[in-house]
């Protein structure tokens, strides 16, 4: 017995000890494998270079439900429940879906020296920027025009933007739609505003899927096969991928760009435990199937995971800030965190002006280069967006 008992007092000891180990933690919040893959696999990044809280690290895992629309308080107590670790020193929540605002808000009650990082908001960017330390969002006031830009560029005469009510309530994904209406009939564009069902309703990420795949077809018939698609949710991205490479049409990239988004399970691409982490070989697997798939030259990215870099890139941010070694709203440290896990990657971007002109400093929109397979980079970074596509009535007349 007492040396069971020596035994035990001893693993108490080296559990002790591990945790001991990292002197704060960083609770980081995405959504499921389903939902949001590359978000959830910036997280698991972080866990692979500083440690799992459970196991003495600094980073605490956590997944909202998919259904969180309809599960809004499960997703608040989740992320207010990190707060009530004593060593919590930062929350990063990507995507920052609805009701990350009414969190932060309990979180900053209760501790307000927590630091509150937001990716991908799916709020209202003036709430969020008054609760939040740092938002940030793809620059989706630029990316309106660019990707039509990019799409006339390849050949479409046609453009259709895809989504639903709930996404469109959100003020940048309908100010960016807006924009993209706006630039393609300025390029001679032909704008299609059409409808789908949301898969967080009820008929789920399964049915909304299945719309897709059943409508692409009638799609291109109708409009043609010089049709470039968009679609506001990741959901939809698999299904419209697969058809587009399947029969025509153009995808210049996601709404949260990314080779793994919508295209291994589109096009059926295997990854091996080496690949893991390695982008650039990630875009070579995918680049050879979508050319071995007919779309070469038709279906595009971003090289390097929005998802996967925001969540890790701020999680490597805050871990910077609360060690002494950065300032919040850096711009220069917000974008080198970004490059320790995009190498060679080109970025631009601005910060969020509100409806009534304030320049938002801790609201930053970034965009990274399309990548169209088999053609290569666009150097959508380096085009200059006109001035009109920044007003804040835009096609809104």
């Amino acid at each position: 017995m007492k040396k069971v008992l020596m035994v035990m007092f001893f693993l108490v000891l080296i559990s002790s000890y591990a945790l001991a180990d990292a002197s704060f933690h960083i609770g980081i919040v995405t959504g499921t494998v389903t939902q949001s893959e590359d978000d959830l696999r910036g997280a698991e990044q972080l866990i692979k270079e500083y440690g799992n809280v459970s196991e003495g690290g600094m980073i605490n895992h956590l997944t909202y439900p998919d259904q969180f629309m309809t599960e809004m308080e499960t997703t608040i107590a989740q992320i207010v429940g990190l707060a009530d670790d004593p060593l919590m020193k930062a929350i990063i929540v990507n995507q920052a879906i609805p009701g990350t605002v009414e969190a932060f808000r309990r979180v900053r009650e209760m501790r307000p020296d927590i630091l509150l990082f937001a990716g991908g908001p799916h709020e209202d960017p003036v709430m969020l920027a008054d609760v939040a330390d740092l938002s940030i969002n793809p620059d989706n006031v630029a990316r309106g025009y660019l990707i039509i830009l990019a799409a006339e560029r390849l050949g479409a005469d046609t453009f259709m933007h895809i989504s639903f009510p709930r996404h469109m309530s959100y003020e940048l994904l309908s100010r960016r739609r807006d924009i993209m209406k706006v630039a393609a009939e300025d390029l001679g564009m032909q704008f299609i505003d059409m409808g789908s069902p949301d898969p967080t309703s009820d008929i789920g990420v399964a049915g909304a899927q299945q719309f897709i795949l059943e409508k692409v077809p009638a799609w291109l018939d109708t409009y043609g096969k010089k049709t470039a698609f968009f679609c506001t949710n990741d959901a939809h991205t698999e299904p419209l991928l697969k058809r587009v490479a399947e029969l025509g049409g153009y995808f210049i990239e996601a709404d949260l760009p990314s080779p793994t988004m919508g295209y291994p399970g589109a096009l059926g691409v295997q990854f091996d435990e080496a690949d893991q982490g390695n982008w650039p070989a990630i875009l070579d697997k995918v680049e050879e199937a979508v050319i071995d798939k007919g779309g070469s030259g038709r279906m595009g990215t971003w090289a390097y995971s929005f998802g996967f870099t925001t969540t890790a890139a701020l999680g490597e941010h805050a871990k910077r800030v609360i060690e002494g070694n950065a300032e919040v709203l850096d711009m220069d440290a917000i974008m080198d965190a970004y490059q320790k896990y995009t190498p060679g990657a080109g970025w631009n971007g601005s910060y969020y002006v509100d409806n009534d002109g304030v320049d938002r400093d801790n609201f930053v929109l970034i965009y990274q280069d399309t990548y169209v397979f088999g053609h290569g980079y666009m150097n959508m970074t380096d085009e200059v967006v006109p001035d009109k596509y920044f007003d804040k009535n835009i096609g809104r007349d």
